[in-house]
C-alpha cells in the first residue's frame, strides 16, 4: 500500500501546520502534522526541536518524552536529532472507527526541569488499501412477475473502510435487459445501490436472473469487489406495503430506560390475506451498532430502546425500516427513521495528573511546580464546562494555575516548614456546570523533606553542678540532653567539651562526657583543697550539612567535706613528743603561757577549729580560751601548788563528724627566769595553689619577703656587735632550751598574737615575740610539697648580766619531705 506514495510525495505530505491559542498566563501553540497511513517504521515525521524552537541537547537534559492521548504509542522522539519518527505502522481504519474523513493522533511533548508542555496533533491521511467488500457474497430476491418496470429492490451494500476519494465511488452491474441499477448517496456519503426492474419479467421464460454486482472505490488505481444477485421471480404479489411518511424525525434522551418506546410505524398494504400481513424488519443499511441499541417489534412496528444509549458516542441514529408482505412473492416497503440523542448531564468529570513530585524540601521557592493537572468532561455544553479547585477546609501553602485550555499547575504558594507540617494530602476538586453538578476527586500526598534548619537546644542555657569531693573517678555528674527538631542525620546530636585548659590541664583531662547521650563523668577525684570550682563550655552539634550546634555553660563547685584534721602548728613538737614549756613561779594572773595555733586544710564549718583541755593538772591554775587557744594563769603560784603541770589540749574542728588532734604541754616553774633561743625546721602539708588564691599568694608573699629581709638586715646590724657564747645542747633537749646562765631582771613576758592560717589552709604565719627578750619566729610563706621551712629563735638582745661567753644557738631538726 506504500506503493502509492511515492518519496517527495511523503514529503509533500508531512507539511506541519502551527495553531497558536491564547491561554490564561502563557502562550501555547498546538503543531500539526499530516502523514499517510503505513508508513514505515523509523520513518521520518517531522524535526521537533525546529518546530517547538527547542535546543536538541535540551531533549535529553530535559527528560523529553512524548504522551500519546487515549491511543497507541505509535510514534517516538529521536532526542539525538530531534525528529520525531515513525515506532510502529499505524493504520489508519484501527484508529479512526468511524468513517469521517479527518482522523487526528493527540499527543504531548512533554519536558521537565522546568515542565513544559506541547500540544501535537498528527492528521492520519488515508491511502487506498482496502478494497470494497459486499456484507453478503451472495443475495437472493425473490420477484413476482407483476412486478412493474422501474421497481426497485434493495441490494447488499459493500462498504470500504477507506473514506474521502478511497471510498466506494460507484457501481457495476452485469449486462442485462431486465434489471439495473440505481446508485444513492446518502447523507454521510455513502453510496447505495437499488436494482430497478427495466422490463416485464416472464417466469415462464426465465424463472431466475443471475447477476454480477461489482462496487468500485476512487482510488488510484481503484480496487474493487463483487457479490452474486439471484432473482427467483415470483408468482404475482402486486402490491407492496407503504409507509405514511418515507422519513421519521425523532427525539430521545441518553440513558433512557430499557423498554422506552420511541416510536410505533404503521404501514400499509392493499392485498388481502397472506399478502397484506407484515413483518417489519431492519434493512441491511441499518447499522449493527444501531440494531443492538433500539429493538423492532416484527409483528407491530413498535421501536424500543434495547441497550445504552450515550450521548457521547452517538448523537444520532439512522434507521432503515422495511415492511414486507406475507404473499408468495412479498412485496417490501421502506421508510427512514433518524433518532436524535438529547444531552443528560451523566458523566462526571476527569481530572489526570500528568506529572507530579511526591515530595519536595522544606526550603524550596515559592511558585515551585509539584503537578500538572488535566481535566475534562465527555459532555456537551454546559454539562461539559469544568471548574479545578483545591480543597480548602485548612488553609494549604498551594495554589491553582491554568496553564493551557484543561491544564492546570499545581504551585507553591506560601513557605514551607517541615516541623510544622511534615505530610500534605492535597484533594484536587473538579466540578461540572450541569444541573445537577457533577464532580471528582483526586487526592495527591506531598512528603516535606527535611532539611537542616534547626540548630540543637538546651533546656537552660546555664547548668550548676555541685560535686562533693573525694569522689570516685568515673562518677556520673548530671545529664545534660539537647532537642533537635529536624530528622534523621539532622537531628542526631554529638556532645563533647570545648576545651580549656586550667593550670595545664586539658578539660578533657578532668571530665568526660559520653557523645551519644550528654552524661558527664568526672575522671578524677576532686580535692576541695586544691580545686575549688571549674568553668566550662559543652557543645551539642547535629549530623547535619552543614552542621549546626550550640552550647551551653557548665559550672561545676567542688562541695568541701571534713576530710582533714587540723594541724597543730604551735607549739611544734616532734611527732608523740610532749611541749614544755618554763615559766618563773612569780607570774601573774592571767600571764600568757603559750598559745595552741591549729590550722585546718578544710572551709568555713570544717575549718574553723575550737580549744578544749581534755587533761589538767590543776584546773583552777590555767585556762584555755577555745577560740585563739591562749593558755593563761587564772592566779599567783602558791608554795602548795605542784612544780610541774601537766596539760592535753584538744583542737577541734566544726565538721560532720568532727576530727580533732592533741598537744600535751609539760609546763615547769622554776624560780627565776632563763633567756632561751632555738631554732627549729617544722615540716607542713603542701597544698596547691588554686587560681582563686592566686594573687592572695603574690601579696603575702611580697610582704613575708619585704620582713624577712627587714629581720636578715637587723641580724647583720647585730651580728656585728661582741655575741655571747652559745649553749650547746645535746639533741635529747632541743625541745625544751633553758639557758641558766642569763640574768633576767624582768620575769613578765608575752607571747604576741600569732598570725592565724586563712580559712582556706593555703598561709599561714607565726609570729612570737617577747616585748625586750624571747624568741621571734619568722613569718614565712607555705612551702610546695617537697620542701620544708624554718621556725627561726632569734635572740634580740643580750642583757649586761649574761656571761661573756654565752652564744646564740641555733636548733634544727631534719627536714620531712611530703609526699
Amino acid at each position: 500500500m506504500m506503493a502509492l506514495f511515492d518519496a517527495p510525495l511523503r514529503t509533500r505530505l508531512i507539511v506541519p501546520v502551527f495553531t497558536f491559542m491564547a491561554l490564561w498566563g502563557c502562550a501555547l501553540s498546538i503543531t500539526r502534522y499530516s502523514i499517510p497511513e503505513e508508513m514505515e517504521e523509523g520513518s521520518f515525521v517531522a524535526n521537533l526541536a525546529t518546530d517547538l524552537g527547542l535546543d536538541v541537547r535540551s531533549l535529553v537534559q530535559r527528560s523529553a518524552k512524548l504522551d500519546v492521548i487515549q491511543s497507541k504509542n505509535y510514534l517516538d522522539i529521536n532526542k539525538e536529532t530531534g525528529e520525531l519518527i515513525i515506532r510502529e505502522k499505524i493504520d489508519r481504519e484501527s484508529i479512526c472507527m468511524t468513517k469521517t474523513t479527518s482522523c487526528f493522533l493527540k499527543m504531548d511533548v512533554i519536558l521537565e526541569n522546568p515542565i513544559r508542555i506541547f500540544n501535537l496533533e498528527l492528521e492520519i491521511m488515508d491511502i487506498n488499501d482496502n478494497a470494497p467488500l459486499f456484507r453478503r457474497k451472495t443475495m437472493h430476491l425473490d420477484i413476482s412477475e407483476a412486478t412493474p418496470p422501474g421497481e426497485r429492490f434493495s441490494l447488499t451494500n459493500a462498504v470500504d473502510a477507506d473514506v474521502g476519494a478511497n471510498s466506494i465511488k460507484t457501481y457495476y452491474l452485469s449486462e442485462s435487459k431486465y434489471f439495473n441499477i440505481d446508485i444513492q448517496t446518502g447523507s454521510d456519503g455513502s453510496k447505495y445501490v437499488d436494482l430497478v426492474l427495466s422490463g416485464n419479467l416472464d417466469r415462464e421464460e426465465h424463472s431466475s436472473h443471475n447477476l454480477i454486482l461489482t462496487a468500485v472505490d476512487g482510488g488510484v488505481p481503484p480496487r474493487s469487489g463483487t457479490a452474486s444477485i439471484v432473482i427467483n421471480v415470483l408468482d404475482i404479489n402486486d402490491n407492496a406495503p407503504l409507509f405514511s411518511q418515507p422519513v421519521y424525525a425523532v427525539n430521545v434522551s441518553e440513558n433512557a430506560a430499557a423498554g422506552t418506546v420511541v416510536m410505533t410505524l404503521n404501514a400499509t398494504d392493499l392485498d388481502e390475506g397472506t399478502n397484506a400481513q407484515l413483518v417489519y424488519s431492519y434493512t441491511l443499511y441499518t447499522s449493527e451498532k444501531t440494531q443492538e441499541i433500539f429493538s423492532l417489534d416484527p409483528n407491530t412496528g413498535e421501536i424500543k430502546v434495547k441497550g445504552v444509549i450515550d450521548y457521547e458516542e452517538s448523537q444520532s441514529f439512522e434507521m432503515h425500516i422495511q415492511a414486507q408482505d406475507r404473499g408468495a412473492s412479498p412485496l417490501t416497503g421502506n421508510c427512514k427513521v433518524l433518532l436524535n440523542v438529547t444531552d443528560l448531564n451523566d458523566n462526571y468529570p476527569e481530572v489526570t495528573i500528568k506529572s507530579v513530585k511526591s515530595s519536595l524540601t522544606e526550603d524550596v521557592a515559592v511558585g515551585t511546580l509539584i503537578a500538572v493537572i488535566s481535566v475534562r468532561d465527555r459532555d456537551s455544553g454546559r454539562n461539559g464546562v469544568v471548574e479545578l479547585t483545591l480543597n480548602q477546609e485548612k488553609s494549604l501553602p498551594f495554589r491553582l494555575d491554568k496553564s493551557s485550555e484543561g491544564y492546570f499547575e499545581l504551585l507553591v504558594s506560601k513557605p514551607l516548614d517541615r516541623e510544622i507540617i511534615s505530610k500534605y494530602d492535597i484533594t484536587l476538586r473538579v466540578t461540572d456546570k450541569g444541573s445537577p453538578p457533577l464532580s471528582e476527586n483526586e487526592t495527591i500526598t506531598l512528603e516535606i523533606l527535611d532539611i537542616n534548619d534547626n540548630a540543637p537546644k538546651f533546656p537552660q542555657s546555664f547548668y550548676t553542678i555541685h560535686v562533693v569531693e573525694n569522689n570516685l573517678p568515673g562518677a556520673l555528674l548530671t545529664s545534660l540532653s539537647a532537642f533537635d527538631p529536624d530528622l534523621n542525620e539532622n537531628q542526631y546530636l554529638v556532645y563533647f567539651i570545648m576545651e580549656k585548659e586550667i593550670v595545664n590541664t586539658s578539660m578533657s583531662m578532668l571530665f568526660s562526657i559520653n557523645p551519644e547521650n550528654g552524661d558527664l563523668y568526672a575522671l578524677k577525684t576532686f580535692d576541695y583543697e586544691r580545686e575549688r570550682e571549674f568553668l566550662f563550655h559543652i557543645e551539642a552539634r547535629d549530623s547535619g550539612v552543614p552542621p549546626l550546634s550550640s552550647n551551653v555553660t557548665v559550672h561545676i563547685i567542688i562541695l568541701d567535706q571534713n576530710d582533714n584534721t587540723p594541724l597543730i602548728v604551735s607549739p611544734w613538737r616532734a611527732q608523740g613528743s610532749v611541749v614544755e614549756e618554763v615559766i618563773p613561779r612569780s607570774t601573774d594572773k592571767g600571764h600568757l603561757v603559750a598559745k595552741v595555733i591549729a590550722i585546718d586544710a578544710d572551709s568555713e564549718q570544717n575549718a574553723r577549729v575550737t580549744y578544749q583541755l581534755l587533761q589538767i593538772t590543776d584546773s583552777t591554775l590555767f585556762s584555755l580560751d577555745q577560740y585563739n587557744g591562749e593558755i593563761r594563769t587564772t592566779r599567783m603560784f602558791s608554795y602548795r601548788d605542784p612544780r610541774v603541770q601537766r596539760l592535753v589540749i584538744v583542737a577541734k574542728d566544726n565538721g560532720q563528724p568532727a576530727l580533732s588532734a592533741t598537744v600535751t604541754i609539760k609546763i615547769s616553774t622554776v624560780e627565776h627566769a632563763m633567756s632561751f633561743s632555738e631554732t627549729t625546721e617544722l615540716p607542713i602539708e603542701y597544698d596547691v595553689f588554686t587560681d582563686l588564691n592566686l594573687y592572695l599568694v603574690i601579696g603575702l608573699g611580697a610582704v613575708s619577703f619585704l620582713l624577712l629581709i627587714t629581720i636578715l638586715v637587723i641580724i647583720v646590724l647585730k651580728c656585728q656587735k661582741p655575741k655571747p657564747k652559745a649553749i650547746k645542747l645535746p639533741p635529747a633537749n632541743r625541745n625544751s632550751v633553758i639557758s641558766r646562765n642569763s640574768m633576767i631582771s624582768q620575769r613578765s613576758s608575752t607571747i604576741a598574737d600569732s598570725t592565724l592560717i586563712s580559712s582556706d589552709a593555703y598561709w599561714y604565719s607565726l609570729f612570737l615575740a617577747e616585748t625586750r627578750k624571747g624568741k621571734v619566729v619568722v613569718r614565712q610563706p607555705i612551702i610546695p610539697k617537697g620542701a620544708g621551712y624554718f621556725v627561726s629563735s632569734i635572740p634580740r638582745s643580750i642583757g649586761p648580766s649574761e656571761t661573756t661567753d654565752s652564744r646564740a644557738s641555733t636548733l634544727e631538726g631534719p627536714r620531712r619531705e611530703l609526699p
